[in-house]
């Protein structure tokens, strides 16, 4: 389309899938990625048994076929720079890699980095692993840790089964694996000796009225707590935006969490010309959710150029 220009900032699902229908579009389009290539979470973080980097490769040769220019290895410009460099309508799709918090003393990894060093060949696993969490996040890490030979692999949640957020499938694969499941439990101190961790403290959780997500809240029960041999413990409590992109976009709403607020499905942000979608807007949620919002940002963008 002449004289019309998109810019997407991200190249994980929701990029790539937006950049693949507005290349078919006849959109000239650009990925920026600031990782040395495509794939974002599927490629650096889910574990290769879950999804293979071959499928991922058969989607990117698909969406360069009509032309996408890629460039990687940089972060991207600013929303206003790429304004002035030509480009009339910016996708944000720049996912959620920022760890939940947890307030507790000592050292604890994030699961999503540890997941990448993990993949990128930068961290090894041994001795007992304590992921403190209970979505499918958690599930792929225990699931990865066992693979890499760690000796006894725990969950330790808050809440009982029937509250864990993660699919069904996803716990039982994990329970037939060998994970240990600790449940109505929660952290209360990572114990550490000469620089490394030892051990976890632990304490017994009861259930009481539900909270403002509908799940009966964890209450302690006093006197309760244990300790547990471990050697390394991982945090796998949720992600968010990088409040960078909110920081480097004047008048960009988000909500109370950092996610980028859009309008309907759409993916239009409170910026004129500027969509967001994928993680970047719903928090962690699924790879196919986040391909879905990317190819209805595409729409719009060519429904708007189309028709303007």
């Amino acid at each position: 389309v002449a004289g019309k220009k998109v810019a997407i900032m991200g190249g994980g699902p929701t990029g790539i899938a937006a950049a693949y229908f507005c290349g078919r579009a006849g959109i000239e389009t650009t990925i920026f990625e600031r990782e040395n290539c495509l794939g974002g979470v599927p490629r650096h973080v889910i574990p290769s048994f879950r999804i293979a980097n071959e499928a991922i490769e058969k989607d990117i040769a698909l969406m360069e076929k009509y032309g996408v220019e890629v460039k990687c290895g940089a972060p991207a410009p600013s929303v206003d720079e790429l304004k002035k460099q030509g480009y009339t309508h910016i996708l944000l799709a720049v996912g959620a890699w920022k760890p939940g918090k947890l307030d507790i003393a000592g050292d604890v990894a994030g699961a999503i980095q540890w997941m990448k060093g993990v993949k990128a060949g930068n961290i090894g696993v041994a001795g007992n692993i304590a992921v403190i969490g209970g979505g499918n996040v958690a599930m792929d890490v225990c699931r990865t840790a066992i693979r890499l030979g760690a000796k006894d692999t725990y969950i330790i949640y808050r809440r009982s089964q029937a509250e864990m957020p993660a699919d069904a499938e996803e716990v039982a694969e994990a329970m037939e694996e060998g994970v240990q499941f600790r449940f109505l439990s929660a952290p209360a101190e990572i114990i550490g000796e000469n620089g490394k961790v030892k051990a976890l403290k632990v304490e017994i959780m009861e259930l009481g009225e539900p909270d403002a997500s509908g799940r009966r809240r964890p209450i302690e029960k006093k006197g309760s707590e244990f300790t547990m041999d471990v050697d390394t413990v991982i945090m796998s409590l949720g992600t968010s935006p990088n409040p960078l992109i909110r920081s480097t976009t004047p008048g960009l709403e988000t909500n109370k969490h950092g996610c980028i607020v859009t309008e309907g499905d759409e993916g239009k942000t409170s910026r004129e010309g500027v969509y967001a979608g994928g993680d970047a807007v719903t928090g962690a949620a699924t790879v196919i959710k986040a391909m879905g919002a990317g190819k209805a940002a595409a729409k719009a963008i060519d429904e708007y150029i189309q028709n303007k």
